[in-house]
């Protein structure tokens, strides 16, 4: 019996060492893991939340879904928004008679300076132009002229007989109203359209747009790139000055296809077209031209002619609505990072653009300053700053302060909240 419990007592002091070993040695590896990379220097942006940008408007104004940023050459941030996005309960002073004080929606389109300080705003429908039915996507121009898109969807007048839902399929006829994009000057006077409402035939369309989502203008070419978008599935090229039609392209340079491919699945085999929405065409300052195909979870990149370069995806098993929302990049001669928007997942991830390898993460779903909802747009100014917009119920315009460059400790950082100042 003295035998039988001292080999009890061995096995089970046997087993505790064990588990103790085990233990430390997976933490060695952590720890391994994690002094590895700080020993490997590798590097990234680092940024802290500004919860007091920007200052609050006047006019007892509120702003609904913020579905654009753009940064002109002066620093001053632009964005556009959808007033009619907003609760009746969010601007009870429009209502006739007001149900109260506040509030009114402000003007689609909106400037603030450096401080944070509204400095300009207008928009909305004008003589000689379709405004959109639904804003989206605001670019200014490196002549500081201001571009402006949209993919609302509507019921084509001639349909209204035949009982159409209000919110028809992309695939019926007269579903997007917007196929059309506008150019300004910085006061809000009309320069161009290029497109027609209810007139889009399509992806291979050279007149018209459908659903067009962002612009991106070269400096070196005067070419305009359109992302279209929520109804086409291509990249279009444009003439800045005149709108003549140059070049367009769709997935891996293909010619699009304007096939119904179902919902996105992340175990299928990789989707051969772009998907709706197309959300973004950003070209770096190299000649290489950066896509979002949003709900395929993927940035693809061109040469300016449509030859395909390379692919990767992010956050691949995102559904609905995708992970890769928007881009900008860093402020580096060599733009050697790229800031992407990940409206589904809640964050802002850094990649290095010559790789798309993540290197890390921040922000986080919420209401907070520094987390999001929906975050949609994002752009930077000269400082190497970001700037966001939120869609959906975010309804909101952020800063994020650019502190230079720090280790990369952790794949997601979460909220960065500023630090508290010495005392």
């Amino acid at each position: 019996m003295e035998n039988e419990k001292n080999m009890k007592r061995n096995l089970i002091v046997g087993a505790i060492f064990i588990a103790v070993i085990v233990a430390l040695g997976a933490g060695s590896i952590i720890l391994g893991k994690r002094a590895a990379v700080q020993a490997a220097g590798v590097q990234a942006p680092m940024f802290e939340v500004d919860p007091m940008w920007p200052k609050p408007m006047p006019n007892h104004w509120v702003i609904g879904m913020s579905i654009g940023v753009s940064v002109d050459a002066q620093d001053n941030v632009w964005i556009i928004h959808r007033g009619g996005s907003l609760e009746p309960k969010e601007i009870l002073a429009s209502a006739n008679p007001p149900g109260g004080d506040c509030c009114l929606p402000a003007p689609p389109v909106l400037e603030f300076d450096k401080a944070g300080n509204l400095i300009g705003h207008w928009g909305g429908p004008g003589k000689g132009y379709n405004w959109p039915n639904s804003n989206h996507g605001i670019t200014v121009d490196y002549k500081g002229n201001v571009w402006i898109g949209g993919n609302g969807r509507t019921v084509d007048p001639k349909l209204q007989d035949t009982g159409a839902s209000a919110a028809p399929e992309a695939s019926q006829p007269g579903a997007f109203a917007d196929n059309q994009i506008l150019k300004f000057t910085q006061d809000g006077k009309f320069l161009m359209q290029i497109g027609h409402p209810f007139q889009s035939k399509g992806s291979n369309d050279t007149e018209n747009l459908k659903g067009p989502a962002k612009m991106f203008i070269d400096s070196k070419t005067n070419e305009l790139y359109v992302a279209d978008g929520y109804g086409n599935k291509r990249v279009i090229v444009f003439d800045a000055d005149t709108g003549k039609y140059k070049r367009h392209w769709g997935a891996y340079g293909h010619t699009p296809d304007d096939t119904n491919f179902g919902n996105y699945n992340p175990d299928a085999p990789v989707d051969q077209q772009f998907r709706n929405p197309v959300h973004c065409a950003q070209l770096a300052d190299d000649g290489l031209l950066y896509v979002c195909d949003r709900s395929n979870d993927r940035i693809q990149v061109f040469k300016k002619d449509g030859s395909f370069v390379k692919e990767q995806f992010i956050e691949k098993r995102t559904l609905g609505d995708g992970s890769v929302w928007d881009i900008a990049f860093s402020k580096d001669p060599q733009q050697k990072y790229i800031y992407l928007a990940d409206g589904s997942n809640e964050k802002i991830h850094i990649l290095l653009r010559d790789t798309l390898q993540i290197l890390t993460s921040f922000g986080d779903g919420g209401r907070q300053p520094g987390q999001f909802y929906a975050v949609h747009s994002i752009a930077t100014d000269s400082k190497g700053n970001i700037y966001t917009t939120e869609t959906y119920h975010g309804q909101r315009l952020q800063k994020f302060v650019y502190k230079g460059l720090g280790p990369v400790t952790k794949e997601d950082q979460g909220v960065v909240w500023p630090k508290a100042s010495a005392k």
